[in-house]
Formats: structure tokens, sequence, C-alpha cells
């Protein structure tokens, strides 16, 4: 079978229809095996014992192999969000954060000055606004 790599190098593997992913991996793999996936047909082949045969894996077939971090890596480096504890403020502050509540603020305002100021909006200016507060609407209720 041949083994493709995502900067689209092969390699051959020798392998007989009754070997299984897990002996793939530590044949051509030592002490990788954790951190290779192995991609046939676009399922992700999880299941170490089986084989090759029960897979339909044959002669010249093509596994795409996905070199990831280990498990024990990924671990020390992202912090577990059930046991981290919030920040004393909640959520960090940045624009992200403040766009939405921004400009439902200048929503309001608008909206607060058509009602009291009729005179000053055109039919343009007030199909807009409402055109623009629907908009808006999707998008926020669609975030969360």
């Amino acid at each position: 079978i041949r083994l493709k790599f995502l900067n689209d190098t092969e390699e051959v593997a020798v392998v007989r229809p009754e070997d299984t992913v897990g002996r793939l991996k530590s044949k051509y793999f030592p002490g990788q095996e954790n951190q290779m996936k192995f991609i046939y047909r676009g399922q992700l082949l999880q299941d170490q014992g089986r084989t090759l045969r029960s897979l339909h894996i044959t002669d010249n077939c093509v596994i795409h192999c996905h070199r990831s971090r280990s498990a024990t890596t990924a671990a020390t480096v992202l912090p577990d969000p059930a046991t981290t504890a919030p920040a004393a403020s909640g959520l960090p502050l940045g624009a992200g954060n403040l766009l939405v509540p921004t400009v439902m603020v200048v929503l309001g305002v608008v909206w607060y000055f058509h009602f009291n100021y009729r005179q000053l909006f055109t039919a343009p200016a007030t199909v807009s606004l409402i055109g623009v507060t629907i908009l808006f609407s999707f998008l926020a209720f669609g975030m969360y």
C-alpha cells in the first residue's frame, strides 16, 4: 500500500492483509503510534485492531497519514476548561467582546432619536434603520 503524507510525499508500505491498523502504525512509525492518524476513503481509521482486509484495503491502495501532537503534549499545553477558574474580571476585554453591546447601544440611541425627532428621518433613512436592525439581530442571535 502507499502511505501519503500532507506534503504530498509517499512511502510504500509492504503489509499483509492480516495486519492490523495498529501493527501498521507500530511497524512504520515506531514510538509515534499515538501521534499518527490514518485516513482511508475519507474515514478515520480509529480501531487499531481492525485488519486491512476487513477495511477492504488492497494492493496499491492509498492511506493518508497525518502526524498530530501527542495526547500528553496537548494536555499540558491546553488547560482543562472544567478545572480552570474564571478570571476575577470575567470575560477579557477586547474589541470582539465589546462590539455587540456597542452596536446595540448605538442602534438604541438612533431608534430613540427616530421616535422623538421624526422630522429628521426620511423614508429611506427609516427603511435603512429597519434593515440594519434586522441584519444585526440575525447576526447577534446567530452568534449566541
